[in-house]
């Protein structure tokens, strides 16, 4: 059974940078896309980011793009979501998750595609 950890959360001023790594374990492959989502007190879950197998595909969110960046280690099937610029309408808690199913190049922003979910960890930032 596939489980995602996160960790890296925390408090942070605006402004700041802040790293997520997401460790994908109970699985050998690394033959899945990986997405990033954040989800704020009363808001929707939202895509962030998301990056396949091979890391020749990433995707962003617009208001992340330019801000963030993900990678993979395959080797150690771990993810990382890094974020520069923070601000305060950053605050969520913030998911990873995989997509086992679908072509593992292919990148989806949909929650649904997505099978495994991290717990979640609390991204805050303030003003």
């Amino acid at each position: 059974q596939m489980q995602l950890v996160e960790s890296g959360g925390g408090l942070v001023q605006a402004g700041d940078s802040l790293r997520l790594s997401c460790a994908v374990v109970g699985h050998r492959n690394s033959d899945y896309a990986m997405g990033w989502f954040r989800q704020a007190p009363g808001e929707e879950r939202e895509f962030v980011g998301g990056i396949g197998w091979s890391a020749g595909t990433q995707k962003y969110a617009d208001d992340m793009t330019g801000r963030c960046t993900i990678s993979r280690d395959n080797t150690n099937n771990t993810g990382t979501l890094q974020m520069n610029s923070l601000k305060p309408e950053d605050t969520a808690d913030y998911y990873c998750a995989v997509d086992p199913i679908h072509r593992p190049d292919t990148v989806g922003e949909a929650a649904w595609r997505y099978v495994y979910w991290g717990q979640g960890i609390q991204v805050t930032v303030s003003s």
